[in-house]
């Protein structure tokens, strides 16, 4: 079943069955969807899966981000409800690969394009992005890879 086929089924179902804050979730993600539709101008074709996976990984993005600045200023109720809509989306992102597996993997990447200092790493975070696509968080893959280079 296509992505966007079964984030319209799931968020009836949380309708229907009364989670309202599923629901709404849903609803908001199915948002973002739309607006990045038009913005590529896709509207009537809608977008792949991949794409989708691009927009939801976004929104979780967000909600981290949020939940940390709810935490710092002291809003731990704010910060949860992030944290709840942050679950909820993940569960559409493929399975995320480990810290280990995706040392291993920049390690790979580095032997295999000859990269020797920082000035390379945009282009090792791109080819391992391009292996790996949503199954890993860019802040993490960021984060190896200065760690690999330097």
């Amino acid at each position: 079943m296509a992505l966007s086929a079964r984030i319209q089924d799931d968020t009836k179902a949380a309708l229907l069955g009364g989670d309202r804050f599923v629901g709404d979730t849903l609803r908001n993600l199915k948002a973002a969807i739309l607006n990045e539709e038009v913005a590529q101008g896709k509207r009537d074709e809608g977008l792949d899966d991949a794409e989708i996976e691009k927009i939801i990984a976004r929104e979780v993005k967000k909600r981290n981000e949020s939940i940390a600045v709810y935490e710092q200023n002291g809003r731990p109720e704010l910060a949860d409800v992030e944290r709840r809509e942050a679950e909820v989306l993940a569960n559409y992102l493929p399975e995320q690969l480990s810290e280990d597996e995706l040392r291993k993997i920049v390690s790979e990447k580095v032997a295999e394009l000859g990269v020797t200092d920082a000035k390379g790493m945009g282009q090792v975070i791109g080819a391992v992005k391009q292996q790996v696509g949503n199954s890993a968080d860019g802040a993490l893959l960021a984060r190896i890879v200065k760690e690999t280079l330097n």
